[in-house]
């Protein structure tokens, strides 16, 4: 079998095509920013070529690793009168550093227990400072200490207060440490009522590789004696109730050996606990052990986690042993009923599905093509173009292989089946015989057509997660724009996407520059629904400035804060590791190949500590710019249009924030679609 390769080029010129013919259909394009567009699915199809990166990754190749630990700070008040909260903190290797979260509450006095007596870590400390922590908007207050030389292998640290205003607070502790704790989710099925399975393990890194360079696979393959003296899951579920959860090692053995194997399990310990209220959960692992050494080593790793209810549905749960039905709807379609159902709202109208198309040369299996997309949720059906049929030669007896159906704000699993037979009662005659090339319509479906005078052509600026207005003082550098403002808030990918669509209805056809996560949301824009992307003029189509596609360890840290002090915008799972990665199993080759994506990180020189911002420095690995790590924003199979230092995320962080940067905002005016 033979797959012809698609060539971007052409899709792009076949776009700029039907700039001037057709009349204003599907997509529902006005000139009033108030009215709400009605959005049109693109559906998606693609080679056997993609299939291992249409699927959904292996749970452990998306963990998290952290050479922090993050622990929550609860005073007393003692019959002195006085509040106060002591623990012991694990202080493992150079340039040790920790933050105090008191919830903007100043009269917490920290101090640092030893036999020499009580002393302010303040006395202590090489450096001081007042710091905000958080992605844009979202921040939390608190104040960071670093300490020039090494401290005593256990820190024994002292809050108090006369009369605090806040009881409860957090401590995060970091140091130039080798040893990181990496835990994972077993599964995304984040149902009510379903055990959620957590993993984790302790790995020595590889310290000659720069960040941007460690995979999983990378880390040291030595084997090195590890102690785990305390583990267990820190539970917080939406009402603010917490558990804990001992986890237990998978293998007889106590001792964790790192092993070369990614998702080995020795010494991998497990523990699982089961959610019975829908809403946003942090799920804290906390390893304490010791080294080979004696040293003692503390770390902790924090899961944001959805929770959705059981969907109200007429059998939405993919049955292997009942046949897909696929009848003929055109000369080339085919459209599949899965024999599921659910429930379409207002507030989620789509339900995300993916599958994958065999077929048989003789007795042999031979993949056909993949499909997939946004499909309503009332009645999730596939649609393939028979032609992908005719390309790989394949014949009778059809199956769908890997299908799953995904919630489509959260991508949380719904329902999968691995193997599905497929009926199809008549084969079009396109099926019968390859296609010169593969075409748009093979990869998105029909074009929708609509009338353009090329009259409100835009580039549209697009802000990030809760953020606020990031490009307005420098709109100014942009040619032709539009700003896209949704303040402050917290959107899912989708969320976000679905409101790009509604602002960019007004225009005929735009390109987008955007920052942080709007780059992830115009990708996803693309991806799944036509808009003005599809009718923008040749040029960069999506542009981005430290977009983390692959997340963030904030994510998680964020939520577990926000469960004491108060969430303003909200948890953010789409902008986790595990998130991340599932989000992007659904982002084809097509797709991916129109963003083009820039990162930068702060000064370093050799002479001080060089940071973008303090406390994230203590969770982030270098390079990075406060919020997105150089490693995590990269994507895969776009273009990465380089590297820059001396630019942070945001504004109020140590150098520029990297949307000031006017001479890469000169060269992404000059060189966007619209």
């Amino acid at each position: 079998m033979t797959h012809q390769v698609f060539d971007l080029l052409n899709l792009r010129q076949l776009q700029a095509t039907h700039l001037l013919g057709g009349s204003l259909a599907a997509l529902l394009i006005c000139l009033s920013t108030t009215a709400v567009a009605q959005p049109t699915p693109k559906q998606l199809a693609g080679p056997p070529s993609e299939f291992a990166q249409m699927r959904l990754p292996e749970p452990s190749t998306t963990a998290t690793l952290s050479t922090s630990a993050l622990l929550p700070v609860e005073l007393a008040q003692n019959r002195d009168g006085v509040w106060r909260w002591q623990g012991e903190l694990a202080a493992d290797g150079d340039n040790p550093r920790f933050v105090v979260f008191s919830g903007n509450d100043s009269s917490w006095q920290t101090s640092i227990v030893s036999a020499a007596g009580t002393r302010a870590a303040e006395q202590l400390a090489s450096d001081v400072a007042a710091v905000n922590y958080g992605l844009q908007n979202e921040q939390f207050a608190g104040t960071a200490y670093r300490f020039a030389d090494p401290l005593q292998d256990v820190i024994r640290l002292q809050i108090s207060a006369a009369q605090p205003q806040q009881s409860r607070g957090f401590v995060m502790l970091a140091s130039d440490s080798s040893w990181q704790l990496r835990s994972w989710q077993q599964h995304r099925r984040q149902l009510i009522g379903e055990a959620q399975v957590y993993l984790a393990d302790m790995v020595l890194a590889d310290t000659e590789l720069d960040s941007a360079q460690i995979s999983p696979t990378q880390i040291s393959q030595a084997d090195h004696g590890f102690k785990v003296e305390q583990a267990f899951l820190r539970v917080t579920d939406p009402s603010g109730t917490q558990q804990i959860v001992p986890m237990h090692a998978q293998s007889a053995v106590s001792t964790i050996q790192r092993s070369a194997e990614v998702g080995s399990a020795t010494g991998t310990l497990q523990a699982a606990y089961t959610p019975m209220l829908a809403g946003d959960h942090v799920v804290q692992v906390v390893l304490r052990g010791r080294s080979a050494d004696g040293t003692m080593v503390l770390r902790t790793v924090e899961h944001a986690l959805a929770v959705i209810e059981r969907p109200l549905v007429r059998g939405m749960t993919l049955d292997a042993d009942l046949p897909a039905i696929a009848d003929q709807i055109d000369a080339r379609r085919l459209l599949i009923d899965l024999g599921v159902a659910g429930v379409r709202s207002a507030s989620e109208p789509f339900v995300h599905a993916y599958a994958e198309v065999w077929g048989k040369i003789g007795k042999q299996s031979v993949p056909v093509a993949w499909i997939g997309g946004m499909l309503p949720a009332d009645n999730p059906q596939l649609h393939l173009d028979s032609r992908w049929i005719g390309l790989s030669g394949a014949g009778e007896p059809f199956e769908l292989r890997n299908v799953r159906i995904e919630q489509a704000d959260h991508f949380i699993v719904l329902s999968e089946a691995s193997r599905m037979p497929l009926n199809i009662a008549r084969l079009p005659a396109a099926a019968t015989r390859a296609p010169a090339s593969v075409d748009e319509a093979m990869l998105m479906g029909p074009r929708p057509q609509r009338a353009s005078t090329r009259a409100s052509a835009r580039l549209l600026l697009v802000h990030g997660y809760c953020s606020g207005d990031a490009w307005g003082p420098v709109q100014g550098q942009f040619a032709s724009s539009a700003k896209f403002q949704d303040f402050n808030q917290n959107r899912s990918h989708n969320q976000f996407a679905l409101n790009i669509l509604n602002f960019g209805q007004q225009f005929d056809s735009y390109g987008i520059v955007a920052h942080s996560q709007g780059g992830a949301a115009a990708t996803h824009l693309y991806t799944y629904y036509w808009s003005g992307l599809d009718f923008a003029s040749a040029g960069r189509l999506i542009q981005s400035v430290g977009t983390p596609y692959r997340g963030t360890a904030l994510a998680g840290n964020l939520a577990a804060l926000g469960s004491v002090f108060g969430v303003g915008c909200g948890t953010n799972t789409d902008l986790t590791y595990s998130g991340a990665a599932n989000w992007l199993a659904g982002i084809p080759s097509w797709a991916r190949a129109e963003v083009n994506y820039y990162t930068t990180s702060f000064t370093d020189v050799w002479w001080r500590w060089d940071y973008c911002n303090i406390a994230s420095d203590l969770v982030l690995s270098d390079p990075e710019d406060g919020t997105t790590e150089r490693t995590y924003g990269q994507l895969s199979g776009a273009i990465n249009r380089g590297h820059k230092t001396g630019w942070c995320h945001t504004t109020g962080m140590r150098d520029p924030a990297q949307v000031t940067d006017a001479s890469r905002n000169s060269t992404m005016n000059s060189q966007a679609a619209r």
